[in-house]
């Protein structure tokens, strides 16, 4: 059996609701978010995982605590799995971003890497969060199962970087709904993408300013990072 990886996005949150960008703001999960994160942690229990680890964010962290009270597992936290840093930009809404900062707004459709004042840019957030994935990787038995839970921006970009994706490439993987997961495999020498997005179903837009990654405007839009809501499962 091959090692394994699942990247896992926290629960809902008010802020996911009103479309707002999270970042590192350290926000709770609702009661949703709480409801999605049982019922996931419910599944992905059956897979035996063997270590959790969390970003410390209150939303991923207890989104891991489900998991781990049906593991016996504890939550490993590292702060190198947090969100994307989205500086001034946190706590705006898509239509706030646009009114606010037209110009990086511009540039960002025109598919440059922006960096908001007073954030970090897309590839530092990968690099870090690569780092903390190689390191737990490094020290994995040849059958385990390990559980990483994070954020939605961070993962996406995360992940791309950590299987040797260039950065060109990265906006072409959509973002993740609130309690879905990737699955990564190792075969063939090297680690592989086998699952993106799943236990998610496409979930109905309710607003204008509603997000589908977990920092940004819809991904039908392409911008992977304001994060779906998901639906209640």
């Amino acid at each position: 059996m091959s090692r394994r990886l699942i990247v896992w996005r926290h629960g809902q949150t008010d802020w996911n609701v009103a479309g707002r960008l999270q970042g590192q703001t350290d926000t709770s999960l609702n009661e949703t978010g709480h409801a999605q994160a049982a019922e996931m942690a419910a599944r992905l229990a059956t897979l035996s995982p063997t270590r959790i680890v969390s970003s410390d964010l209150e939303r991923a962290a207890s989104t891991a605590e489900k998991l781990a009270t049906l593991v016996g597992l504890p939550v490993e936290t590292d702060a190198r799995l947090r969100e994307v840093s989205f500086g001034e930009r946190e706590g705006l809404t898509r239509r706030e971003v646009r009114d606010r900062y037209p110009e990086l707004e511009a540039r960002f459709r025109r598919g440059e890497e922006i960096v908001s004042p007073g954030g970090e840019s897309h590839a530092d957030a990968a690099e870090r969060f690569s780092a903390a994935l190689r390191e737990v990787t490094a020290v994995m038995e040849s059958d385990e199962t390990v559980v990483v839970v994070a954020h939605g921006a961070v993962i996406r970009v995360g992940i791309c970087a950590f299987i040797g994706l260039p950065q060109e490439y990265w906006r072409s993987f959509g973002g993740f709904s609130n309690g879905c997961w990737a699955v990564l495999q190792e075969g063939f020498g090297r680690w592989q993408i086998t699952e993106w997005n799943a236990g998610n179903l496409p979930v109905p837009e309710m607003s204008d300013d509603a997000d589908s990654s977990d920092d940004g405007t819809r991904a039908r839009e392409g911008d992977p990072d304001f994060g779906s809501r998901g639906a209640t499962r």
